[in-house]
């Protein structure tokens, strides 16, 4: 039962943040949910529960490579919160705190979701549950962003939902009873009807790419990105996108127990290239930083796809991806955080010389950029590293090729962008802004932590962790 726990202890919390009557009080409500449920996967993860063959929920070793990864996320992020939502006295913060712990046991259960109407079912949840989040700042873009959200991941739920409805007419062709646990569906697997099962890997990994901002379904991204705040941000691109790449990494497992592997995996490495070269075009003529932080996301959407395509190692990387991406994205977030609230814009042309207005933000900024663009030694780039070398052992020359190039277009991107608004002198945009953020501990600790995290990752990765992610990796492909 604790693994139940994960998902009641932040439903609970967020019933209790919208009943609390304090303003002030109610935010601090964030990381004491995150403490606990931090702690509870935490506790999972070294002693991993036996997971019953038929349930519909439960703490197995996908959900064990990857929740402990979101928790940590959402507990460091919820300390900033508190402060941040401190700044911001003028907006009300009741949905918002509950939103974001909602947000949370939903994505609890859609790690853990062994169904795949249940697994759908939480990632609807999830994408309505982040709605009042992407529209916390109630201006006309973050309206706007919010709709677009809405539309496009609409459209991607639905597809997912149509992929569902086949592969479960898949199982009823083949002799099955139609039964959705994925255990089921692999069981059955070579008597599922090869042209349903990829039609429904089709729909779903559309769908559900969607939900990843995989191109060309990555549209959402820029603006929600852009118009969130900090903390919702880094939510979306290390929690929400996560549990939609599970669910892919989930239905791939029966593709290959249906005998069509080699299609999925193909697929699967085109999409992650063509993401990857997507994001790292957008990234060289980009002159917004939040912006850039969406097509950073997309970028790392397609590594992680890149990493599911090749075979058992390369899942195993890209789940050690999933940390390395999470944290360090996280770190990137919230500093960005801190710079878009000093300057007062947030493109090129408004914004520079904010190594001197914020020189402790600006520098988390720097080495949380050049952590992302895989420089040693942080966590991404022994995570890539490990794709790299999977790529070559499996013969996939030209894919590793392409990989390379796209990291390295996109560091060009990222750091072109960067260093003109860190360095120079500051902007007649950023001066009356100024004045109404400081640099104190609660802003400034958050993403040092998750620096550190990244390293930590990186460079002392737990016997634990590694273990977690080769058995996840056994699970969902157990081909070598």
């Amino acid at each position: 039962m604790r693994e139940i726990g994960l998902i009641v202890v932040p439903l609970v919390a967020a019933v209790i943040a919208f009943a609390w009557r304090s303003e002030r009080g109610r935010p601090w409500l964030l990381p004491i949910g995150g403490a606990v449920h931090t702690l509870l996967s935490f506790w999972l993860l070294v002693r991993p529960p036996t997971v019953a063959a038929g349930a519909w929920f439960g703490f197995d070793p996908v959900a064990r490579a990857v929740l402990p990864a979101v928790s940590l996320l959402f507990l460091v992020c919820s300390a900033y919160g508190v402060a941040y939502l401190r700044l911001r006295p003028e907006r009300k913060n009741r949905v918002f705190v509950a939103a974001m712990l909602a947000v949370l046991g939903l994505l609890s259960a859609g790690h853990q979701a062994r169904h795949l109407g249940a697994l759908w079912i939480a990632t609807e949840a999830v994408t309505l549950a982040a709605v009042p989040l992407l529209h916390f700042n109630g201006t006309g873009r973050a309206f706007e962003a919010t709709w677009k959200y809405l539309l496009v991941g609409g459209t991607g739920i639905a597809l997912s939902l149509l992929g569902s409805f086949c592969l479960g007419y898949a199982s009823l062709h083949g002799g099955g009873e139609g039964d959705l646990t994925f255990a089921a569906l692999i069981a059955q697997g070579p008597g599922l009807s090869r042209a349903w099962v990829i039609a429904a890997w089709v729909l779903l990994l559309a769908g559900y790419g969607t939900k990843m901002g995989l191109a060309p379904m990555h549209t959402w991204k820029p603006d929600a990105y852009g118009e969130a705040p900090a903390i919702v941000g880094a939510m979306l691109a290390g929690g929400v996108t996560t549990v939609a790449f599970t669910a892919v990494l989930r239905v791939r497992a029966v593709m290959d127990a249906a005998g069509v592997g080699l299609v999925a995996d193909r697929t699967l490495l085109a999409i992650g290239l063509f993401s990857m070269i997507i994001a790292a075009l957008f990234l060289l003529g980009t002159r917004d930083f939040k912006r850039m932080l969406a097509y950073s996301s997309v970028e790392h959407m397609g590594i992680l796809s890149v990493g599911a395509a090749l075979g058992g190692a390369g899942v195993a990387a890209a789940l050690f991806h999933v940390w390395s991406n999470s944290l360090t994205k996280g770190a990137l977030f919230l500093s960005a955080g801190n710079i878009r609230r000093a300057a007062g814009g947030r493109t090129q042309d408004d914004v520079a010389g904010m190594a001197l207005l914020t020189p402790v933000s600006a520098r988390i900024f720097v080495i949380a950029l050049l952590a992302i663009t895989a420089c040693p030694p942080f966590g991404p780039f022994f995570s890539e590293l490990r794709i790299v070398r999977t790529a070559f052992a499996t013969g996939h020359t030209t894919g590793a090729a392409m990989f390379l190039g796209g990291l390295l277009f996109a560091f060009l991107g990222l750091t072109r962008l960067v260093f003109a608004i860190v360095d120079g002198r500051p902007k007649t945009a950023t001066q009356p802004m100024t004045q109404r953020f400081r640099e104190t501990a609660s802003v400034i600790v958050p993403p040092l932590i998750l620096l550190a995290l990244s390293l930590w990752v990186g460079v002392a990765t737990p016997q634990v962790l590694r273990e977690a992610w080769t058995t996840a990796a056994q699970a969902i492909f157990p081909t070598p």
